[in-house]
């Protein structure tokens, strides 16, 4: 497996600034266009490819993600490891606002999603093994950077995936709380399950940017959600450039 890394940024991790774009390159996919360019950067020290989930200027919401051709483009340009930043609301005390999480575990609520590579269309057939959705050798790489930068992750979690794009009803994470999820967002699948797909070692890198949905006395509002986002990507930054470097 190659040791290509590449990052896939969610909310709020569209553009890095003061790093260095190397190159951009359109990659073609059976699968239609992938949501931006590919782009080999150089942040600290640091190379790896970047691809913004939602598209340049966010115009991609998470059902309408073309998540097939995004993974397709990454391996066919020789990636072999993927960092998937997510913005995410908390349902765990431990994943309180401004929390970074490394999550373990996936339950997918979504639907209607392209979802597989392995859809009948080209007569082959497989059932990938996914007990454990997150590579753990990446996760330990991801929770050993914060380590050397003395930023404090959570170590593990589950997250479970929505459909969105609306925020989820105080009744809705109720039932996610009993079904044992810790943080809820809208894009881990069927990204990590497609990377899977393809032999790809991918993990997750949380910022949680909000209480879920009746866990607080006080409203969920994008102003809010920003705030932390704008604040809590730097660090979401320094803890990938030192997990690239790992």
């Amino acid at each position: 497996m190659s040791d290509a890394i590449a990052i896939i940024g969610g909310t709020g991790l569209c553009d890095w600034e003061s790093a260095e774009t190397i190159a951009s390159q359109t990659i073609p996919t059976p699968y239609g266009e992938a949501s931006a360019p590919l782009r080999r950067m150089r942040f600290k020290g640091s190379e790896f490819v970047f691809l913004p989930r939602h598209g340049d200027g966010h115009r991609f919401p998470p059902h309408k993600i073309n998540y097939r051709a995004n993974i397709w483009a990454l391996e066919s340009e020789g990636i072999g490891k993927v960092i998937a930043v997510n913005a995410v609301g908390g349902i765990h005390p431990d994943c309180g606002t401004g929390a970074l999480v490394v999550p373990d575990q996936i339950i997918d609520y979504s639907y209607g999603r392209e979802h597989t590579f392995y859809d009948g269309s080209d007569g082959r057939l497989d059932h990938v093994d996914f007990g454990e959705p997150y590579s753990t050798h990446l996760r330990s790489r991801i929770l050993a950077a914060g380590q050397q930068l003395k930023m404090p992750l959570v170590d593990g979690g589950v997250y479970a995936c929505t459909q969105g794009p609306r925020l989820e009803s105080a009744a809705e994470i109720q039932r996610l709380q009993r079904d044992g999820a810790d943080l809820v967002g809208m894009t881990a699948m069927p990204e990590a399950g497609l990377a899977r797909e393809l032999g790809l070692e991918y993990a997750s890198l949380c910022l949680v940017v909000n209480p879920a949905a009746g866990l607080s006395s006080e409203p969920i509002t994008m102003a809010d959600i920003q705030k932390v986002i704008d604040s809590g990507m730097q660090a979401v930054k320094q803890v990938l450039a030192a997990a690239v470097n790992a």
